[in-house]
């Protein structure tokens, strides 16, 4: 009595068990590169992985400075651009979509997801675990990204990585580089979390207020 429930329960288990389906990239970026609804999709050897969008509102300031600081660079001059959100292949069955990417000129003009971008930046949340985080930093270098930023706004600090094994952890005033990648591109820490024209912002609001 007890052999035969416990068999039913198996078999009951294994029938509610769903397979995993696994994708091709091709299937994948057909599927997914165009999917707008509030979710990142990423590729990782046929897994489809699904998280939410990471450039959320109270973020907007970080990728604003980094743009602005950005165009003051002769990169940008020659044409070069900093890109949120963009599919790339990273490996052979890995398809990624960072939070920020650089491509040059030339490399815009190809419009080929298969072109591997020099400097990557990620803004690593409080969900992110730390290994994924690191699974993806290793398939990075791997695939051949010079640099590679780690951003952290709870805490206002930015791990720079130029490798596996060399990290520069910026705060404050100290200056985060895009050195190879962007020859003269760098920033201070504290000048990529800045708030000022926010705060301005809802100061001249306020003052509307006031007097009306």
């Amino acid at each position: 009595m007890t052999t035969t429930t416990s068999v039913q329960k198996s078999v009951s288990v294994a029938t509610k068990t769903k397979k995993v389906r696994h994708l091709t990239l091709n299937q994948f970026w057909e599927k997914y590169a165009d999917r707008e609804d509030g979710y990142k999709y990423e590729f990782n050897n046929g897994i489809v992985e699904k998280t939410p969008r990471r450039m959320k509102i109270k973020e907007l300031h970080i990728s604003k400075n980094i743009k602005r600081a950005f165009s003051l660079t002769e990169a940008y001059k020659n044409g070069g651009e900093l890109f949120e959100e963009v599919d790339i292949q990273t490996l052979v069955e890995q398809g990624r979509r960072p939070d920020m990417v650089y491509f040059t000129n030339d490399e815009i003009k190809q419009g080929d997801i298969y072109v591997l971008p020099s400097f990557v930046i990620e803004i690593i949340s409080d969900t992110d675990g730390i290994n994924r985080v690191n699974e993806k930093l290793l398939e990075y270098f791997e695939a051949g990204v010079k640099v590679v930023w780690h951003i952290f706004p709870k805490q206002q600090m930015v791990y720079v990585f130029t490798s596996l094994t060399n990290v520069t952890i910026c705060r404050e005033d100290m200056n985060c580089s895009a050195a190879p990648a962007i020859a003269d591109f760098q920033m201070s820490a504290k000048d990529i979390f800045k708030k000022e024209l926010v705060a301005g912002l809802k100061l001249n609001n306020k003052s509307q207020i006031d007097h009306s």
